[in-house]
């Protein structure tokens, strides 16, 4: 493993780069870069690690300017890691760029095949032999890095000695239709006290379609601004300040110019800023993947989207009979053509929609007999991460301990994780 560091103040910053393989079943065969960024407070050499999973899937380790939030709190009990999972940052980022250089989509898909949690837990066992000499580690998981802890207790529960995870308990073996039908009932919910609160907004909401299924507008990226693409800006619906972010895009969305009603560069640079995936490649190819198990997604939010009349894809914004709604966190074929920064991607997106041999991510016995604390917040109103499925499966953890709360939405870890995390270690240590 190579090693650098540098200062950042009153802590020592170590970063790591340590090759693994590629495919962990064959440990021979071509590897891959893994960096990890060590922060470590003066005076607390001697603590015990703690691993923090980042959400995604495709989301590199936090580049904190300030050691404030979460961060701060960690500090005080343990050496924080903070983990580049694979095909993200400076761990062999997988993107437009490196991905189609594999070759056909067949070698694109087989190659992404390999970055799913299973292959992030391996990771994190060889990072956590090099770092901490084989001891045990603390992990830190928010969303789909709570995916990860959970795949960790089924696998390595050995290298936890303790498992701190917020808004992301999966479930253990529901299928990808199941999950979507749950977030979008929960997406459905979320517009109603959105548009709610600004009532206006679903009038504007109706115009900005309305117009821009007679008039192109482009994004930044280039793309063509579409009403079913428009709609995909209610993904900010599930953070803790998205209310009020959308009604911020939505204010004032059109100038007139020469006569002509045209949508603001402004408008548009925002609502772009939400919808590339520009650099956010991996997350968008990967996404449906998270919820494979031995079967295929076939992209299931597409299918089960009809079943909603609100958010259907069809949907006229200029019908004042049904509520014009925005999508949440779902990801669709015709997005990955689109969206130029996944285009590239698309027909390698496919076949891993189609592949039908993803293996397990979770071990329902090696849970039921779990011997590592485990603390998890839950949050009832979480657009992304189901209530439902996360208490079912926090009844599956032996002696996990959660913390069930309305006071935060999917992202609490950002607007409050100082508060957050000083609660689950709390629990965790009870």
């Amino acid at each position: 493993m190579d090693t650098s560091r540098y200062r950042l103040d009153g802590h020592d910053v170590l970063e790591h780069r340590l090759a693994v393989p590629l495919d962990h079943a064959d440990p021979g065969g071509e590897t891959i870069q893994l960096f990890a960024r060590e922060i470590v407070r003066d005076g607390n050499a001697g603590k015990p690690y703690l691993v923090w999973f980042q959400g995604g899937p495709g989301g590199r380790g936090d580049r904190p300017a300030q050691l404030t939030g979460w961060v701060h709190r960690a500090l005080r009990d343990y050496r924080v890691v903070l983990l580049d999972q694979r095909g993200t940052g400076n761990s062999s980022p997988a993107d437009a760029l490196t991905v189609t250089a594999r070759g056909d989509a067949a070698a694109q898909a087989a190659y992404l095949a390999h970055f799913r949690a299973n292959a992030i837990v391996a990771d994190a066992e060889l990072l956590r032999a090099e770092l901490t000499g084989g001891e045990p580690w603390a992990a830190l998981g928010q969303s789909y890095g709570g995916f990860v802890i959970t795949a960790y207790l089924s696998a390595a529960p050995q290298g936890l000695r303790e498992a701190l995870i917020t808004a992301g308990l999966p479930g253990l073996s529901t299928p990808a239709e199941q999950v979507y039908r749950l977030t979008y009932a929960k997406t459905a919910r979320r517009n109603a006290q959105y548009f709610a609160r600004y009532p206006d907004d679903q009038r504007r909401l109706r115009e900005v379609a309305q117009h821009l299924a007679g008039t192109e507008e482009l994004l930044p990226s280039g793309e063509r601004l579409s009403p079913r693409r428009l709609r995909q800006v209610g993904i900010q619906l599930g953070a803790d300040r998205g209310f009020d972010a959308l009604h911020y895009l939505l204010e004032e969305p059109f100038v007139t110019v020469n006569g002509t009603r045209r949508l603001t560069r402004a408008f548009l640079a925002d609502a772009g800023a939400i919808l590339s995936y520009a650099g956010r490649e991996l997350y968008a190819v990967l996404h449906e993947t998270i919820y494979a198990q031995r079967q295929a997604t076939h992209w299931a939010a597409q299918r089960v989207r009809s079943e909603f009349a609100t958010l259907a894809e069809d949907a006229d914004p200029a019908w004042p009979a049904t509520p014009y709604y925005l999508t949440g966190e779902h990801i669709y074929p015709w997005q990955l053509r689109e969206d130029p920064a996944l285009a590239p991607l698309a027909d390698a997106a496919d076949l891993l929609a189609a592949k039908e041999d993803f293996p397990a991510l979770y071990d329902a016995r090696a849970l039921a007999h779990n011997e590592v604390p485990v603390a998890a917040a839950i949050y009832v109103d979480d657009m992304f991460v189901p209530f439902e499925l996360s208490m079912e499966t926090a009844r599956s953890i032996r002696g996990l301990r959660p913390w069930i709360t309305n006071d935060y939405q999917h992202d609490g870890i950002r607007t409050d994780g100082e508060h957050i995390l000083d609660r689950l270690i709390a629990l965790a240590r009870r």
